[in-house]
């Protein structure tokens, strides 16, 4: 029997339908659909909607209930719909009628959407955590190959000397601005939708700032209506918020591929970490970076993905959205993996020394030779005019020296300030308050 339902059970077919992988992915919402909860009960008392001995009791069970969850002893029953339903029914099993009164003054709807609010910023919290461990990785690489000079290109063709310290804080500092977008993410997600009921509020005089307090919202989704209103363009500003990072390691992941090739041969990696051919006994393959390259640029198209299927919904709750959860849940982990395997494969990244003593990256310190000549008083226009003819006619010959000191270059990486502006940006979301009042709401 389901919280709606009346008196005809629906056809097998369409329940089965219009059910789809609701239930599996529910299983993501379990310890948020308890915190949210418990937050509501204790707010019912404060206005007098349950009694004092009644908010104890089931304070209780639903603490025991989020430590099967946590322990892994929970799980959704074979009739049971949904994990809301799920919940309260185990409340009503093992305290009677008092199990039933969690339900008043809330919908399934602002309830499914609390328990997104909570999940989705519990996993950009994780998300925060996993970039900054790859952030550091990364610098620590930049530092120890910053003397390692290799080519730069444009247009794939040989360009300006670089080097490996410029590669890796590249990267890093790619990830300031994709946890900068992250943190904007995180913003949006930090409001509290609880009280809306199913759109349009209640006739219950609930008090919707102390259900934020207690979960450690920065503030309300005011208006009931854009509560609702909010389903969808939450995740996909979460979605956009997570395809910058996977654009980042995709872009690494390319690198590493063709810096791997033989007519490159910069890097090289473990046995372990590669894999062979059947019948090439030669064969080194970067499979590893070639999957966080095709998961990266799949996880770019999850933001349209979400548009598409919320573009011209109307205000109000409609089925649609249920789908959205199949879309953006197994993102966070596809996303996780992908940067607990770079940063597998960078800590065992082996870097191939003297790459620019090859006579064919010669051309590389063209600028260099231009630039020495107008140091030396020579318009810069017939400098570059001079090493020109001398590079057609076979006669040049520089030295390969490289005297880069500006911010931001080879010789000068300004890591310590990128790692000032790193924690800069994760100074601003405010892990410490919402794990506080998490905590103390989950205390006996």
């Amino acid at each position: 029997m389901k919280l709606w339902q009346k008196d005809k059970a629906s056809l097998a077919a369409v329940e089965q339908f219009t059910v789809g992988k609701d239930r599996e992915m529910d299983t993501f919402l379990a310890p948020f659909d308890v915190l949210g909860s418990m937050a509501h009960i204790t707010m019912l008392e404060s206005i007098g909607l349950l009694g004092a001995e009644e908010l104890t009791i089931l304070k209780q069970e639903l603490r025991n209930i989020y430590q099967d969850i946590e322990a892994g002893n929970f799980k959704l029953e074979a009739d049971v719909e949904d994990i809301h339903s799920q919940v309260e029914l185990l409340l009503t099993r093992r305290l009677g009628e008092v199990g039933k009164k969690i339900h008043s003054g809330r919908s399934r709807n602002d309830q499914v959407l609390v328990d997104l609010k909570l999940f989705l910023r519990h996993e950009l919290q994780v998300m925060v955590e996993e970039v900054l461990a790859l952030f550091r990785l990364l610098q620590q690489q930049s530092e120890a190959y910053k003397n390692h000079l290799i080519p730069g290109y444009t247009h794939l063709q040989i360009a300006m000397p670089s080097s490996f310290g410029l590669w890796f804080g590249a990267y890093a500092e790619s990830l300031v601005d994709d946890l900068t977008l992250l943190q904007g993410a995180y913003k949006v997600v930090n409001k509290n939708p609880l009280g809306s009921a199913a759109g349009y509020g209640s006739s219950f005089p609930l008090d919707r700032e102390l259900t934020t307090a207690l979960l450690g919202f920065d503030s309300l989704n005011y208006n009931v209506v854009y509560a609702q209103m909010g389903r969808g363009k939450t995740e996909k500003v979460v979605a956009f918020a997570l395809s910058g990072i996977a654009a980042t390691i995709a872009k690494m992941a390319m690198d590493a591929c063709l810096f791997m090739n033989q007519n490159f041969g910069f890097i090289s990696f473990p046995d372990e970490l590669t894999t062979g051919s059947s019948i090439m006994p030669h064969k080194k393959n970067p499979d590893v970076w070639e999957l966080i390259r095709s998961h990266g640029n799949k996880l770019q198209a999850l933001p349209n993905e979400i548009a598409m299927m919320i573009t011209n919904l109307p205000s109000g709750y409609h089925r649609d959205l249920q789908l959205l959860k199949e879309n953006l849940f197994p993102a966070f982990q596809t996303l996780k993996d992908c940067i607990r395997m770079s940063r597998l494969m960078l800590e065992n990244i082996r870097i191939r020394e003297h790459i620019l003593d090859d006579d064919k990256y010669q051309y590389l310190f063209s600028v260099e030779v231009v630039n020495n000549l107008v140091l030396q008083g020579t318009p810069f226009r017939e400098a570059y005019k001079q090493v020109g003819l001398d590079i057609e006619q076979g006669v040049f010959s520089p030295a390969k020296e490289v005297n880069h000191t500006h911010a931001g270059s080879i010789g000068n990486l300004c890591t310590a300030q990128i790692a000032a502006q790193m924690d800069a940006v994760v100074a601003g979301f405010p892990f410490d308050k919402v794990d506080q009042a998490l905590e103390k709401l989950l205390q006996p």
